[in-house]
């Protein structure tokens, strides 16, 4: 499972020119799913979102997470974060998991979240969307639950 985590003000989610979700303040993460991805992957990927230490403290020093400032996160499906361009020009997607596979765990994911104390708002699986992220730094963190990066 991979995550890509953006410190964000306000940020939102359309679906058809309507906002599924939004947050004031926080993370954007985009998930995508890999393919042999299973419960594992979306508990490293939840303790590691939610234990990030990325928002500053009374120093300017990234030492608080994202429960320590009272932030939301907006979770957003990405099944692109597995796009392999390592060949040719065009992005194979073969890492990535098939829909019936990757909902029920980008779910999984998004209420282990919630268990944690965390507000969560989300997009909407397998629909074209469009994502309005108020970039705060600019600070962005990749994540690998197969540690890859």
């Amino acid at each position: 499972m991979r995550a890509v985590v953006q410190r964000s003000g306000k940020s939102f989610v359309e679906v058809e020119r309507k906002i599924v979700g939004e947050i004031k303040n926080g993370l954007v993460a985009f998930i995508g799913i890999g393919a042999d991805d299973d419960a594992d992957d979306c508990r490293y990927i939840a303790d590691k979102i939610a234990g990030l230490r990325i928002f500053e403290d009374e120093t300017g020093k990234m030492n608080l997470s994202l429960k320590d400032i009272g932030g939301e996160i907006l979770c957003v499906s990405q099944f692109t974060l597995y796009g392999d361009c390592r060949k040719g020009r065009r992005p194979s997607f073969t890492g990535a998991a098939p829909p019936e596979k990757a909902e029920p765990l980008y779910h999984m994911l998004c209420d282990l979240l919630i268990k944690k104390g965390l507000r969560v708002a989300t997009g909407k699986f397998q629909a074209r969307m469009k994502v309005a992220i108020d970039n705060e730094g600019p600070v962005t963190i990749l994540l690998d639950s197969k540690k890859l990066f």
